[in-house]
């Protein structure tokens, strides 16, 4: 059965433990500015959780693909990445966050791992949580 995990992160702040949801893809909804180093911290912890596919989405979104991106080269130690620990990455600047929700449902999939679970990470100083998982409902 596959899940929908909310996730509200305040900027800079350390970081929770992951749900257990591996493997999964996730949406980084980037609702504020972060530093680089903050930003590699994340892009680590969605590695070691087990995303596979990262879709980021707000401010800086193509920094978030290219820090994630580096997290998943890092972890095999710049060598070939197994397919199967292959994190697909894109970042979706100038379209709604919608469009980013309705192409995660329906266009996010991993080449050779089935992802059933979906981790929206809410990168912000306030929580939305009803709001942002009603709008993925809805995409």
């Amino acid at each position: 059965m596959s899940q929908v995990i909310y996730l509200h992160v305040k900027p800079e702040v350390v970081l929770p433990d992951a749900p257990r949801l591996a493997p999964f893809r996730a949406v980084i909804i980037a609702e504020a500015q972060v530093s680089p180093d903050w930003q590699a911290a994340v892009s680590g912890w969605l590695i070691q959780s087990g995303c596979l596919y990262m879709m980021a989405w707000g401010v800086n979104s193509s920094s978030w693909d290219d820090s994630v991106d580096m997290a998943n080269i890092e972890q095999f130690d710049f060598k070939e990445i197994p397919q199967d620990r292959f994190v697909m990455t894109t970042w979706h600047e100038g379209e709604t966050l919608a469009e980013v929700f309705w192409f995660s449902k329906n266009s996010a999939f991993h080449p050779t791992v089935s992802l059933e679970n979906t981790l929206l990470l809410h990168i912000a100083a306030e929580e939305r949580e009803k709001e942002v998982v009603r709008s993925y409902a809805e995409a």
